[in-house]
């Protein structure tokens, strides 16, 4: 028995330091300013979740300096890799949206493995998506479409931001839960689908509705449908996919936080406190939802929520893009 005790002591004397450790960077952190790398453009949606977040987080620190940095290209993987090889000290940071679950699969030689590289800290928003066709397209609601698109096929265009992009991904899964094949025209971002769609040279698309709501108002869009399980309150005659009929139909344009792998739980724990104390503010709140965004519960911006669910979104889209056969490299 002594002998047990005297193994028990060694090992518990053993962890010690590591906990000291982890207790000494939490009380450490923030040293410095904190950057939040943002993997495309500046002014896009993912740059505006990244900003209000940044803004959020700032405030729960005691106004600490968090910086906002855009490392664009390569469909997100170059500002991801930017995290996932920084310091794991908690003060690089990424903000990335559903993109991230789907380029382990879009990306064969990814620099780093998306389920190992990242330490999740908290889901963030959501943001739904509209199907959309040009303002003279005939079918005039969701059943009419899905049984006009059965018909003509790839006489069809629809147009999309690119590989990777939300309009490509959701455009995938509709045509796999519509059972159809449509002639997919890749854009250079989400401004030339819409100005083609505006000039009836392209029959539809699926965009955020951040990006979408004023032209469907406008009535200079025809509006089919929402991708989210609840409709949104800037269209509230606007039907979910599944109450029209594509049944379990959904498409969530999410954003996240994640830290480099090796953070320490402590410091991670500190950032999803604040992250969720963030997604109260008053004016976060309010600012998000003028972009139809909605932010994440409390129960689903923590590390272990954020976790399960990129798994289960890398798991839900790959099947989708190798059956696709669509690539990014």
């Amino acid at each position: 028995m002594r002998h047990f005790t005297r193994h028990l002591m060694l090992a518990a004397a053993a962890l010690l330091p590591l906990f000291a450790a982890g207790h000494a960077a939490a009380q450490a952190w923030p040293s410095k300013a904190i950057t939040v790398v943002v993997p495309y453009a500046a002014g896009g949606p993912t740059d505006t979740v990244a900003r209000l977040t940044a803004l959020g987080l700032s405030r729960q620190l005691n106004n600490h300096s968090v910086v906002v940095e855009n490392a664009t290209g390569a469909g997100g993987t170059i500002g991801a890799n930017r995290v996932a090889t920084a310091e794991p000290d908690g003060h690089t940071l990424l903000v990335h949206h559903v993109g991230i679950s789907t380029a382990a699969t879009l990306y064969r030689k990814l620099p780093y493995d998306t389920k190992t590289a990242f330490a999740p800290i908290a889901l963030l928003t959501d943001s739904a998506m509209t199907i959309i066709a040009r303002e003279d397209f005939p079918p005039n609601t969701l059943p009419e479409l899905i049984a006009h698109l059965r018909k003509e096929g790839k006489k069809i265009s629809y147009g999309n931001a690119g590989i990777g992009a939300a309009s490509h991904l959701c455009g995938m899964l509709m045509m796999s839960a519509m059972g159809v094949q449509l002639n997919t025209v890749g854009y250079r971002g989400n401004a030339p689908v819409m100005q083609d769609l505006l000039g009836k040279s392209l029959d539809m698309t699926c965009d955020q509705a951040t990006n979408t709501t004023g032209q469907i108002k406008a009535k200079k869009v025809k509006a089919y449908a929402i991708t989210t399980k609840q409709r949104i309150s800037d269209l509230p005659d606007l039907p979910t996919a599944d109450e029209a009929g594509l049944k379990g139909f959904e498409v969530n344009v999410w954003h996240a936080l994640y830290a480099p792998k090796g953070t320490p739980d402590a410091v991670v724990q500190k950032l999803a406190a604040a992250v969720r104390g963030a997604l109260k503010d008053a004016e976060i709140v309010r600012r998000f939802a003028e972009i139809n965004t909605t932010t994440a519960s409390d129960a689903r911006a923590t590390p272990d929520a954020l976790k399960a669910h990129l798994y289960a979104e890398i798991d839900k889209w790959a099947p989708l893009i190798k059956a696709a056969g669509q690539y990014a490299d």
